[in-house]
């Protein structure tokens, strides 16, 4: 457990420190920071001069305004409020996105506010939009490692059960799965999108949410021209199982070495893991027992083409009534539209291709002026549990959860860089990265690395959108006069 004299890992480093009712973050006790680590003084002008710091490198476009209650209000300019922190009329309660919490009651007029959500299997774009102007937006990337870690736990499951409980009598034939479940790596996407969306309604009085879902025909993808009953007569027609199917559609020969070893065995070979790329008959491969040996020592390299998957079109095929019911239940104005209706409207408006740029086009965007600030979020493992390392059991994975006062994943800055700890070394050395993956410094002293933000699930980077092809509208395609959502 982290020890108090360690480090504040609470309370923000570049602000002052101030007691409040909004969330519970900001009613703890100060605590001690470590001997010699770098942070931000909690001094009156800290925040002050963190708005004019981050609005000089172009990270500030709006500044985002609580309640008194904590409820969001209509975002403010920089300006507006520096003088609000200078009078002490309200105090920062997040640094990314800038946040601000008034300290007095005023006037809640608001807008109507429309999210447009691009949703996605390793990507989701976020926008939101007023009549006049883009106030918010974003592009999430996922983690992909859910299945992978997911299976080594199973693995590392049954072989524990069959050391210590071999006598137990199996049950999982018994199990009946409740009404609506989802695969573990599915349902934690579907809960991440969820999660996105109610950190935006935290931040903006969001009036209703556009959705863009679709429905995937995989044996269209597959075979375009396919249609009528030819639905119901696949290559694995007439086939006992997947297995049989795979050794007929390679004619009973090893695509290895095409039957000169003379080895009569034949086995199914996945291409790819079969944790990763299941027992689709793309993903097999019929081998001879000889070559298939090879093939698992690493002596045997195949020259065959990787399978692409169709998971993205699975999960989105899967999910996109239940994101949309869900936000419903919870009480949101939910739309839905489609992936064609945005494409058609994003070309009308001469737009460029993007998930953020997708997702404004979604939220009913057209000639409104685009935010110059887009949030790149990356979601990242949020700790370690395994407590072994390597092939075999025997070595530790003990690596302190804070090294010289930092973890992995803490928000920096270096030589002016904001940057994220990657890498870090017990002599004080660190590996500083950028979410979009370009390398700050491999081997940066401790000494000149100063605290911004603690690590956590989501990191996030505000990065300057740059020139945008607005305004350029194509002649090909009428610029319709509203978004089509049903």
């Amino acid at each position: 457990m982290q020890k108090l004299e360690e480090r504040n890992t609470y309370t923000p480093t570049d602000i002052p420190h101030v007691s409040g009712n909004c969330d519970r973050i900001l009613n703890r006790e100060e605590t001690l920071s470590v001997s010699g680590l770098k942070t931000f003084s909690n001094t009156s002008d800290a925040a002050l001069t963190a708005i004019e710091q981050a609005e000089q490198n172009r990270f500030v476009s709006a500044v985002y305004v609580l309640n008194m209650r904590g409820q969001p209000l209509m975002p403010t300019r920089p300006r507006k409020a520096r003088i609000l922190l200078k009078e002490d009329k309200a105090k920062v309660v997040k640094r990314t996105p800038f946040t601000i919490q008034l300290k007095y009651a005023t006037g809640e007029t608001k807008q109507e506010i429309t999210l447009g959500v691009d949703s996605g299997f390793e990507n989701i774009g976020l926008s939101a939009v007023t009549a006049k102007k883009e106030v918010y937006s974003s592009e999430t990337k996922l983690r992909t490692d859910m299945v992978k870690l997911n299976s080594e736990r199973r693995q590392y499951r049954r072989a524990r059960r069959n050391r210590k409980t071999w006598y137990r009598q199996p049950r999982f034939d018994n199990r009946k799965k409740p009404e609506g479940w989802l695969a573990p790596s599915i349902q934690h996407k579907l809960e991440t999108h969820i999660k996105l969306i109610e950190k935006v309604k935290q931040l903006l009085p969001i009036t209703k949410i556009n959705i863009e879902v679709a429905a995937f025909d995989i044996q269209k993808i597959k075979n375009p021209e396919i249609s009528g009953i030819e639905y119901q007569n696949g290559v694995q027609k007439d086939c006992w199982n997947t297995r049989e199917y795979v050794f007929h559609r390679d004619n009973h020969t090893c695509q290895a070495c095409k039957g000169k070893s003379k080895d009569p065995i034949l086995q199914t070979h996945h291409i790819v893991s079969r944790q990763i790329g299941g027992d689709a008959p793309d993903n097999l491969l019929t081998l001879c027992e000889t070559c298939h040996d090879k093939v698992s020592k690493g002596k045997l390299i195949l020259d065959v083409k990787i399978p692409t998957g169709f998971k993205p079109e699975t999960f989105m095929s899967i999910v996109r009534w239940k994101l949309v019911n869900t936000l419903r239940d919870a009480g949101n104005i939910v739309n839905h539209t489609y992936g064609y209706i945005t494409k058609f409207d994003r070309i009308a408006l001469g737009l460029e291709k993007s998930h953020s740029t997708d997702a404004f086009v979604i939220a009913g965007g057209t000639m409104q002026e685009r935010n110059s600030i887009t949030f790149l979020i990356k979601q990242v493992r949020k700790c370690n549990r395994k407590l072994f390392k390597g092939d075999r059991s025997h070595i530790k994975n003990t690596a302190a959860r804070f090294i010289h006062g930092f973890q992995r994943y803490d928000k920096v800055l270096w030589n002016k860089i904001e940057c994220y700890v990657f890498g870090r070394r017990e002599r004080g050395y660190f590996n500083l990265q950028k979410l979009d993956g370009t390398e700050v410094h491999t081997d940066a002293n401790v000494k000149g690395i100063t605290l911004l933000e603690n690590a956590n699930t989501f990191l996030i980077d505000a990065l300057r959108r740059g020139t945008l092809p607005l305004r350029t509208i194509s002649t090909e395609y009428p610029l319709p006069l509203h978004p089509t959502v049903i």
